[in-house]
């Protein structure tokens, strides 16, 4: 009896080293979604951002996922000089910057209709794909950033590198974002003033390019009292211009002005136009970097203070001056 316990434990043993020889044996994957980004010199930033917010066991499983990889030049651009930036930052930030770079399965983004902002969801909340014809070249934005690697094939799934970091957005409705603005109390209290507060609430989309308090004070709106002292009319018909029934990231207007023009118009949701100006690349002759804009009565341009706030429902532009219907 002793002597076929013994035989017993031999077996398995045996079986065991058997078992440990077959594993070993196995070829392991080495072109997950992490091995992907632990491998390209220039994603370290977005590395670090799944290490820190645990989505490495996730991307490194059977997927499949596409994942938007910010550049580590998109990161420098919105304030993350290095990678001890990204350490540093809340560990709250990090989580929803990697949920909101992670779609669940596998998009190719080439064979998406050429349409602009078409909704993808990931696991952070909407994201919005354009995809167009620029001269020669078919072009891909992401919330307005651009793509500059698309689809690098991982086991379980893609890799698109892009040119800007997605920002989760805060705001499920464009209307919240504008009262969350400091630097727009005035025009959101000319929003309350024309009874607009419900619709910009609503399924949208909208893009709203809303003027800073020095620019409605120095248009003759300089107090709220100011506001709610003016005929509703007026204020209604001044917020309608600044208003768009579309979703409009700058890259947009970019993107669909003709080839050799400099210019291109908006409609806005009074049936006026505004007339947008393409500004030149400073680095890339022959490129372009952002628009500014110019109402009918506008006699200088008006600059963007900031551009493409993204919301559940539209995208906000906070502008440098009012946009004039009249003189």
């Amino acid at each position: 009896m002793r002597q076929l316990k013994i035989n017993i434990k031999i077996l398995l043993l045996l079986a065991v080293a058997g078992c440990s020889k077959d594993e070993a044996s196995q070829p392991k994957d080495g072109n997950r979604i992490v091995q992907v980004l632990a491998d390209n010199f220039n994603l370290t930033m977005m590395n670090t951002v799944v290490s820190r917010s645990n989505l490495r066991t996730d991307l490194n499983g059977p997927g499949p996922f596409t994942f938007f990889a910010p550049s580590d030049e998109a990161f420098v651009k919105s304030g993350y000089p290095n990678v001890v930036a990204v350490l540093s930052a809340s560990s709250k930030l990090i989580a929803s910057l990697g949920a909101y770079h992670t779609v669940e399965g596998t998009y190719d983004l080439n064979k998406l209709p050429f349409l602009f902002n078409q909704e993808i969801t990931s696991r952070g909340g909407k994201l919005f794909v354009t995809r167009w014809v620029k001269g020669q070249d078919t072009v891909l934005t992401i919330n307005g950033s651009r793509l500059l690697s698309a689809s690098i094939p991982a086991s379980n799934g893609r890799v698109q590198v892009i040119d800007r970091m997605l920002q989760p957005y805060l705001h499920e409705n464009i209307r919240d974002a504008i009262a969350a603005e400091t630097q727009l109390t005035l025009f959101w209290q000319a929003i309350q003033r024309a009874g607009m507060t419900e619709e910009l609430k609503g399924k949208g989309p909208f893009t709203i390019y809303a003027p800073d308090n020095d620019a409605m004070k120095a248009y003759g709106y300089a107090t709220l009292e100011a506001i709610n002292a003016a005929p509703a009319e007026a204020i209604s018909a001044m917020v309608k211009y600044h208003l768009v029934a579309d979703r409009r990231f700058v890259n947009d207007y970019i993107l669909s002005t003709a080839i050799g023009k400099n210019t291109t118009t908006q409609g806005m949701s009074d049936n006026n136009s505004i007339t947008v100006y393409l500004t030149p690349h400073p680095q890339q002759p022959g490129a372009f970097a952002g628009i500014t804009l110019k109402g009918i009565g506008n006699t200088t341009e008006a600059k963007l203070v900031k551009q493409d706030i993204n919301t559940g429902n539209g995208v906000l532009h906070i502008t440098d001056q009012v946009l004039r219907i009249t003189q």
